[in-house]
């Protein structure tokens, strides 16, 4: 059975703050790991993307979202221990 976490296994993100609730699978339904900006049909949106990639990308989203630049680095430094990433 498939583990149910409580944010994104590629960016982080909180899965209940995600406006589509989880990207999804090849066959339709909902995934429990990965939201919907990371994940759809069951691939990544952006395969070729790289650990530090990913970090600057969160880091630019938060910025947007009015999070101070200097905090950035507390919300993104555990990413790297993420489903994606830790294989």
């Amino acid at each position: 059975m498939e583990q149910e976490f409580k944010h994104c296994q590629s960016c982080g993100m909180p899965l209940a703050r995600d406006e589509q609730r989880g990207g999804t699978e090849k066959n339709g339904d909902k995934s429990k790991t990965y939201c919907s900006h990371c994940y759809q049909n069951g691939e990544f949106t952006l395969p070729g993307l790289t650990l530090e990639q990913m970090k600057d990308r969160v880091k630019q989203k938060l910025i947007e979202f009015g999070i101070p630049k200097f905090l950035t680095g507390f919300f993104t430094r555990n990413i790297h221990k993420l489903e994606r990433w830790s294989k």
